[in-house]
């Protein structure tokens, strides 16, 4: 049973073949055996998943039921679940336990999925390997001496070790499709209010956004159907009317257009990913898509502005956190400021701690023209890069990231290393546009990653595209176990 699809374990329960308590059950007994090996997971919520599950038995046995009823899935562990610890993977909120649920996990809820737990993550979504989190690394199951990608490394996993069909996830830079690439899984990130946030505990608020990963792009169209609505709690969710993302995975793709950025493909590219990701775009154009050399000049920009953006809206947000209002307190404070100094110290992990000092920085008197105004033109230039490119093209597609997964440690000690991971991601999300990642081939038994960018609000025909890919090659299908 942990080998089928989220489609075909619709088509399973609704045949009975099993129930969903039985895949259920199973898919907590492969938890409780394998995940030491992988630590994916943070929290195991089996006392809910089996009642849950039991619950859409009886809807799909009255014939009532919606797509996704019985449906065992996981969210990360920045996702606010109602009576579930909400950590972010870090010592600050490790005994957080919300009053309340995300309105994307109210929306999978009501959809009848079935929550197995909460996923492992860089601390405060704050990473690209997933080593920085307060409970331990997340290890790729495809070699468990290599990161699994970050900050949705445990979703993605937890997808890969067959533990669960599908998994919630959040990309701030790329944090759905680089672990997403890593993983050989599939992953997208929506465009920048397609989903809401509320509830989810923000990281970089005006770049933040959540979206689904899974196994496969039909996988992904069926929970992103379910996760995605107009909130009116969050001012910046997109009042668009809710979408049937499955409805045209089945179109044809002939005579689409697909623009190759030149600047994906210079210095720092991995020889063989490269090599991945040209089989790949020579099989789409035999399915009839077009391919348009394309310019997108300021990318080099992307990761210098997004390191200023970024780090100063995580300095505002984790603010909060300060022993007092919110967080972990540290023990027999001497006066206030101690309180504050020592409850930050001992409860933010090292890299939130560079991100914030960063950040606090960036917006200080005398620095913020220099560092943030000018992050910002920047993002300006980078959104207007796209907007030019899609005048010529549907789709825009390269590599994921430079080279496949790279070993626990490799780069733990050279912060700028580790930021280069997201080098192809971070653009979309400054220009708010959506993105995935599509298995695409193995390098020294690692997967590789295809992207896709599309234009904003054509997460459908990205979907369509993937899953057209996805019906020709069977990159997709190859499992870590």
């Amino acid at each position: 049973m942990h080998q089928l699809t989220i489609a075909e374990i619709i088509r399973a329960l609704r045949s009975k073949e099993f129930s969903s308590t039985e895949i259920t059950r199973h898919l907590l007994d492969r938890i409780q055996q394998l995940d030491s090996n992988y630590n994916s997971f943070i929290t195991v919520t089996e006392e809910l998943a089996m009642a849950q599950a039991k619950k859409a038995d009886q809807r799909l046995a009255k014939g009532e039921a919606p797509a996704l009823c019985g449906i065992p899935i996981a969210h990360k562990d920045i996702i606010c679940t109602n009576g579930i610890r909400t950590s972010c993977a870090s010592k600050m909120l490790d005994d957080f336990i919300p009053p309340y649920d995300a309105t994307i996990v109210e929306n999978l809820n009501t959809a009848g999925t079935v929550t197995l737990g909460k996923t492992n993550m860089d601390e405060f979504a704050m990473g690209s390997s997933n080593e920085s989190s307060y409970y331990g690394p997340v290890k790729n199951p495809w070699n468990t001496s290599y990161v699994p990608g970050g900050s949705s490394g445990g979703s993605a996993a937890a997808v890969a070790a067959l533990l669960v069909p599908g998994a919630t996830a959040t990309d701030t830079g790329g944090s759905i499709r680089q672990p997403a690439a890593l993983t050989n899984t599939t992953g997208l990130k929506p465009t920048y209010g397609r989903i809401s946030r509320w509830g989810i505990v923000a990281y970089a608020s005006s770049l933040d956004q959540a979206g689904p990963i899974a196994r496969n792009a039909e996988d992904t169209a069926y929970l992103l159907s379910a996760m995605a609505s107009h909130d009116p709690k969050d001012s910046t969710s997109l009042d668009h009317p809710p979408a049937d993302f499955t409805a045209g995975l089945n179109n044809s793709i002939d005579g689409i257009k697909i623009g190759i950025p030149r600047e994906y493909f210079g210095e720092g590219l991995n020889t063989e990913t490269a090599t991945r990701i040209q089989n790949a775009l020579k099989e789409l154009e035999q399915l009839g898509a077009q391919l348009v050399d394309i310019s997108l000049p300021h990318t080099e920009l992307a990761i210098p502005a997004y390191y200023v953006i970024a780090p100063a809206e995580a300095s505002a947000n984790l603010s909060r956190f300060d022993g007092v209002r919110y967080g972990y307190r540290c023990e027999k404070p001497s006066d206030l400021r101690d309180l504050y100094m020592r409850s930050r110290g001992e409860g933010f992990g090292e890299e939130v701690q560079r991100r914030i000092l960063v950040g606090t920085y960036a917006l200080s008197a005398g620095y913020y023209d220099a560092y943030y105004n000018k992050a910002q033109q920047v993002r300006r230039l980078i959104k207007q890069d796209f907007v030019q490119a899609f005048e010529k093209v549907d789709v825009i597609m390269g590599p994921t990231t430079p080279s496949p997964a790279f070993e626990l440690g490799a780069k733990s000690a050279d912060p700028v290393a580790m930021y280069l991971e997201d080098i192809y991601t971070i653009a979309t999300n400054l220009a708010g546009l959506p993105g995935m990642s599509i298995p695409c081939g193995l390098v020294d038994n690692m997967p590789v990653g295809l992207q896709i960018t599309g234009n904003y609000l054509d997460e459908a025909r990205m979907l369509n595209i993937a899953h057209q890919y996805q019906q020709v090659t069977d990159w997709h299908k190859a499992s870590a176990v």
